[in-house]
Formats: C-alpha cells, structure tokens, sequence
C-alpha cells in the first residue's frame, strides 16, 4: 500500500505537518509562503532598481564634470 505523504513545516521553529492543519490554517500557510516569493521579488526588483539609479546618477556626475571642465577650458 502506498504511503500517505506528509510535508513537514516550521513556524516560529516547532514542527507541524501540513496536512494534519485545519484547511484555513493551510490556507494561511501558503498565504504566507505566497507573500515570502513576492517579497524575495521585490527585493530582487529593489536591488535592481538602486543599482540602475546608481548607475545612471554616475554617468550624470560624469557628464556633469565633463561640461564643467570644458567651460573652464573655454
């Protein structure tokens, strides 16, 4: 006979296994999991983000300093 699949979990480090939760409880869990991924997304997008600001805010200093090097040569 097959087994009966079991998928343990950990919250606030005790165990409990998914399947022995009530089905709201397993709700709020995949409630949480769900909303982890998009934090771990957005983070990911913020990283990006900052660094493409960053990128773009060097280039301006550059050209900046550029322009103001070519109006003391003129």
């Amino acid at each position: 006979m097959g087994e009966k699949k079991t998928t343990p979990i950990s919250i606030n480090d005790k165990e409990y296994l998914f399947e022995d939760l009530t089905p709201e409880q397993q709700a709020m869990v995949n409630h949480v999991a769900d909303l982890d991924r998009k934090i771990s997304s957005t983070q990911f997008n913020l990283d990006q983000l900052s660094v493409g600001r960053q990128a773009f805010m060097n280039m301006l200093t550059q050209q900046l300093e550029v322009d103001e090097a070519v109006e003391e040569i003129n």
